[in-house]
C-alpha cells in the first residue's frame, strides 16, 4: 500500500459517520445551479447541493476552485464586493435568500461567518461580545448573553477575570474562539468558517476542532478548508471542488465533483478527479 493510500486510510478512520437520518432532517439550505461571477469572468459554476441541520461540512479542493465564493453566497457576503453576480437558487430555510425583499443585515444576523485571520475589535473582550446585541438593540440581560456565548465558544474560564481587556491581548487561538463567540452573541442559526485554523498553531487548531463537535449540536455548520485530515475530522458531509479550464487556460472556474458523506469520499468516491485529490495524485 503507498503513503497516499494510508493516508486516505487514516483519514477514513478519523471522518465522524454521518447520521442515519439526515435525510429525515430539515434542509438549511438548498442550492441548485449556482454560478457565481466576478467583473464577468465565472467563478463558480453550476453547484448544487443541500445542508441539513446539524451537520457539519466541510468544503474541501484546490485554491481557487470556489470554495470561499460559495460559503459567502450564504450570508450574502458577495453583495459587498463590486461586480459580483450570483445566479442559480440559494434557499434558506425553503425561502429565496436573493428576494428582492429579502434583508441581508437579518440574513448575516441568522448566518453568522467567522474569518480566516482572527479580526476582534479593538476593544475590551466585553465589548467585542456585546457589539452586535447592541446594534441589534438587545440590550437586557446583556451580561449573561456575553458569559452565555463566551461559554458556548470554550472560552469564559479563561477571560472572565480579563472582561476589561483589550480582545488583542488575547492569544491567537483564544481571538478566533473570541470572533466565535461574537458570532454566537446574537443568536444565529448557522455558522460560517473559512479557513478558521490556518493561523493557528496546533494546539489552538485542535481546540477549535473540538469546539466545532460541540457547537453542532446546537448550530449548522459550514467549514472551508485546504486540510483534508481536518475535514476528516470534524465533517459529517464533504464537498470536493475542482478548477474547470477552459480556452487553453485563459479561463478557469471553479466546479463541485462530489458531495457525499465525508467517510465515503474519502474511502470510496465516486469520481476518479475525487480519488486522485484525496490520495495526494494532484492538488
Amino acid at each position: 500500500m503507498t503513503a497516499p493510500e494510508l493516508d486516505t486510510l487514516r483519514l477514513a478512520q478519523l471522518a465522524p459517520a454521518a447520521a442515519d437520518d439526515r435525510r429525515g432532517r430539515e434542509v438549511v439550505f438548498d442550492v441548485e445551479s449556482l454560478d457565481v461571477a466576478y467583473d464577468g469572468s465565472p467563478a463558480l459554476r453550476g453547484v448544487t447541493l443541500d445542508i441539513r441541520r446539524n451537520d457539519v461540512t466541510a468544503f474541501i479542493g484546490p485554491s481557487g476552485c470556489g470554495k470561499s465564493t460559495l460559503i459567502r453566497c450564504f450570508n450574502r457576503m458577495n453583495d459587498l464586493i463590486p461586480g459580483a453576480v450570483v445566479s442559480g437558487s440559494v434557499r434558506y430555510h425553503g425561502r429565496d435568500l436573493y428576494a428582492a425583499d429579502v434583508d441581508p443585515v437579518e440574513v448575516r444576523r441568522r448566518i453568522g461567518m467567522v474569518f480566516q485571520k482572527p479580526n476582534p475589535f479593538p476593544k475590551s473582550v466585553y465589548d467585542n461580545i456585546a457589539f452586535g446585541p447592541r446594534v441589534l438593540g438587545l440590550k437586557s440581560g446583556l451580561d449573561e448573553r456575553v458569559e452565555r456565548a463566551l461559554t458556548a465558544a470554550a472560552l469564559w474560564d479563561e477571560v472572565k477575570d480579563r472582561l476589561d481587556d483589550n480582545a488583542l491581548s488575547l492569544s491567537g487561538g483564544q481571538q478566533q474562539r473570541l470572533c466565535i463567540a461574537r458570532a454566537l452573541a446574537v443568536e444565529p442559526d448557522v455558522i460560517l468558517m473559512d479557513e478558521p485554523a490556518s493561523a493557528l498553531d496546533p494546539v489552538s487548531t485542535s481546540r477549535i476542532e473540538d469546539l466545532i463537535h460541540e457547537l453542532k449540536r446546537d448550530y449548522t455548520i459550514v467549514i472551508v478548508t485546504h486540510n483534508m485530515q481536518q475535514a476528516a475530522r470534524v465533517a459529517d458531509m464533504t464537498a470536493f471542488f475542482s478548477v474547470t479550464v477552459e480556452d487553453g487556460g485563459a479561463r478557469r472556474h471553479g466546479t463541485l465533483v462530489e458531495f457525499d458523506r465525508t467517510s465515503k469520499l474519502f474511502t470510496n468516491p465516486s469520481d476518479p478527479r475525487t480519488e486522485d485529490y484525496v490520495t495526494g495524485r494532484f492538488g
